[in-house]
């Protein structure tokens, strides 16, 4: 009996293509992602696949079955993008927030009648 080995099918790791993370075969669907929008956000995977339909069921599945082998890589990496969106929401002003801050500013300015 020869053993088929299903996650490969459908996971695969290429240097340079998403940071190097895994992914859906074919795809620059990372199986963070995955996890993020089933866990993170309560989708199903039959509801994943219903965004998504260029990947199947098997593929949700198998990004799930990886990140339950693996799981401490995969949550490091979320960490890792989590943070580094923070870091660069802190460095880049929000252009409504200055907009807003500048009106606010103007409206304090102007001296009552």
């Amino acid at each position: 009996m020869s053993k088929i080995p299903v996650i490969s099918e459908h996971i695969e790791i290429t240097p340079g293509v998403c940071g190097g993370k895994p992914r859906i075969a074919g795809h620059r669907i990372r199986v963070q992602d995955i996890v993020i929008w089933h866990e993170g956000t309560g989708l199903s995977p039959d509801e994943i696949v219903d965004h998504y339909p260029s990947i199947s069921l098997a593929d949700v599945y198998a990004a799930l079955a990886y990140y339950h082998d693996h799981q401490d890589e995969i949550r490091q990496e979320i960490a890792e993008g989590e943070a580094s969106v923070r870091e660069i929401q802190a460095q880049t002003p929000s252009i409504l927030q200055e907009k807003l801050k500048n009106r606010n500013d103007t409206k304090n300015s102007i001296p009552p009648r």
